[in-house]
């Protein structure tokens, strides 16, 4: 049993080596794992749990804060009735030692490699680069006009959203729409679940997760409506190996872009429009007052139900949960953090100069 275990901790070493060396070699990440390996452990994933009606994977990671919470209190209670013998503290060491290398090794080889690829500026041969205020004035003329145009429209079904099957196959459907134009963003094998942790989930303040180990994408579907279609549609993006959230946040645009419902659009545009919107108010907040008075009645309505959701759940916990959240995206080859997300906008404004503005508009990609 101990050379079995010592056999297992020199692979588990060497696996995570390899994993580490190899990450550094993009565009070798890009051909043999992320189009190559990848794809397969993917669909893989996809049709052994896609079919569950639940996510098994928030089981999982129940039931491994439960085993975690009960290795701490027993440890807490050893050390408080001083029965930790001699070398107590070097295996409880090893063993967690033993459990974060596993970890390691199996989120990488089942997603996390996905974070060292080339990505999806490579595949559009987009030259993303620092842009004028001039370009994002422009981009959040386009984003504001789109948002009008679909306002009225895209409530006609809103409340059906709210059913997790209309969401998901309403979704499927965007993907559809954009496959038809480019055949790489295929999305095959469904696997989108609400979260069983909606509820503590809107006091941390997530709108969904994607789950490496199984593979599923998690909605949290305590959100408002408006916003459920995009948060589907990114992590649907993070299914088809686009990890970082600048990338997620791009092909989930390109998707509900696509989309013959005005829902799944107008959910991108309103987000994708506060991304652009706060950033112009960044460098010009005068300029940016003229915006809020050009929105729509049903924009404006949109956005102070999330406001009002968000203070609703406001928490002094939250903070501490994204700090921690955003060093964990910098660790992961996303070195600004939670501003990760917002870099959409300089994708965006990328695809516009190499494509044209109306590529940027509903239905941009049929």
């Amino acid at each position: 049993m101990y050379s079995r275990r010592k056999i297992t901790w020199v692979c588990l070493i060497g696996v995570a080596i390899l994993i580490k060396v190899f990450a550094y070699f993009p565009d070798t990440v890009e051909k043999y794992y992320s189009r190559g390996l990848y794809p397969i452990v993917s669909r893989l994933q996809r049709a052994l749990f896609g079919w569950v009606p639940f996510s098994v994977g928030d089981l999982l990671y129940g039931v491994v804060v439960v085993v975690a919470l009960r290795w701490i209190i027993l440890s807490v209670r050893t050390l408080i009735r001083r029965e930790a013998g001699s070398g107590w503290l070097l295996r409880g060491g090893r063993k967690v030692a033993f459990a974060i290398l596993w970890v390691y090794v199996l989120f990488n080889l089942e997603w996390g490699l996905n974070y060292n690829r080339l990505g999806i500026a490579d595949q559009l041969q987009l030259n993303v680069k620092p842009y004028t205020t001039g370009e994002l004035q422009t981009l959040t003329d386009v984003l504001l006009a789109e948002l009008n145009r679909l306002d009225s429209v895209a409530r006609l079904h809103r409340t059906d959203l709210r059913r997790m099957a209309t969401l998901r196959s309403g979704a499927v459907r965007s993907y559809d729409s954009l496959a038809v134009a480019d055949p790489r963003f295929a999305y095959r094998g469904v696997s989108v679940k609400a979260s069983l942790f909606s509820y503590p989930g809107v006091y941390i303040g997530f709108a969904g997760y994607y789950n490496p180990f199984t593979g599923e994408a998690q909605v949290n579907t305590m959100d408002p409506l408006f916003g459920l279609p995009y948060t589907t549609c990114h992590e649907m993006g993070h299914q088809l190996g686009y990890a970082k959230e600048n990338e997620a946040n791009f092909i989930g645009f390109l998707a509900a872009r696509s989309s013959a419902d005005p829902a799944f659009s107008y959910s991108a545009y309103l987000d994708l429009f506060l991304y652009s919107f706060r950033e112009l108010r960044f460098r010009d907040s005068v300029l940016a007052k003229t915006y809020k008075g050009r929105l729509g009645p049903g924009v404006r309505a949109d956005l102070l139900e999330q406001e009002r959701f968000n203070r609703r759940y406001s928490n002094d916990l939250a903070p501490g949960i994204w700090a921690l959240y955003g060093s964990y995206l910098k660790a992961n080859r996303q070195p600004h953090g939670i501003v990760t997300y917002t870099e959409v906008t300089a994708w965006l404004i990328s695809y516009a100069n190499q494509r044209g503005w109306d590529a940027l508009k509903w239905g941009g990609a049929r």
